[in-house]
């Protein structure tokens, strides 16, 4: 590994826009992840964020910040379409005391995971290859999360459609965004409301090298969510919610 490899640390960006650094231990297998990456993306198109500085805020930095104010100690999250296992790994490594599931539709991404987390072998991951209105139906995942992760995956109204049903009551949707209007701030509550969740806060939080916007949804599960949702595979993403 030459130098010219090793991921910036940041560790005084870290610092100053989470209160929070990580380990050596983890800015190693990190840097682990970033080789894998790319000696993957030349067969698979995983992502395509390439360089270190990107890497690191866009991987890095954008999948953690919006979840170290939690404590994750035993705490069940999947993170739905997980892709190239963001934020989860991210996650997953920054909380080793955190039980995650990571999930996606296309099983090659998945057999990525599974190979990056056999080969450095990371014990609190585990994977699934599905479709979530599948799984929301299904009684070893439904209602079973303390955290649904959501990020980049289509339209607020269906990633709320996705999460709710997956998560305990008192549960936690996070879902990542870029700009966010004030029709969409209203969409949400509206969609929330109706699958038994309520947003208790949006952050906007933009990323700390090169300014991009940033806001996360915050939807805390405060009743069952309705046992028609989510509804049949296609449907959420052809006739979403409003």
């Amino acid at each position: 590994m030459t130098q010219d490899n090793l991921l910036p640390s940041n560790v005084e960006l870290w610092q100053k826009s989470t209160n929070w650094e990580p380990s050596p231990e983890q800015q190693k297998l990190w840097q682990e992840l970033y080789l894998e990456i790319l000696a993957i993306n030349k067969h698979l198109n995983l992502t395509r964020i390439n360089t270190l500085e990107e890497f690191w805020e866009k991987n890095l930095w954008d999948s953690l910040a919006p979840i170290l104010d939690y404590d994750l100690t035993d705490k069940k999250i999947i993170d739905i379409g997980t892709g190239g296992g963001f934020p989860g790994l991210p996650i997953a490594l920054a909380f080793p005391d955190a039980k995650l599931v990571l999930m996606d539709s296309v099983s090659k991404k998945i057999n990525f995971i599974n190979s990056f987390i056999e080969k450095l072998k990371i014990e609190n991951v585990t994977t699934l290859v599905n479709r979530a209105e599948v799984i929301g139906k299904h009684i070893n995942h439904r209602t079973q999360y303390d955290f649904v992760t959501v990020r980049a995956v289509s339209q607020i109204s269906v990633c709320l459609e996705y999460s709710l049903p997956l998560l305990k009551q008192g549960g936690i949707s996070i879902l990542y965004r870029g700009n966010l209007s004030d029709e969409e701030k209203e969409t949400t509550d509206k969609v929330a409301k109706k699958l038994g969740g309520k947003v208790v806060k949006i952050t906007n939080q933009n990323t700390p090298i090169n300014d991009n916007v940033r806001h996360c949804i915050y939807i805390e599960k405060i009743k069952s969510t309705a046992d028609k949702y989510p509804r049949q595979t296609g449907i959420p993403t052809k006739k979403p919610l409003e």
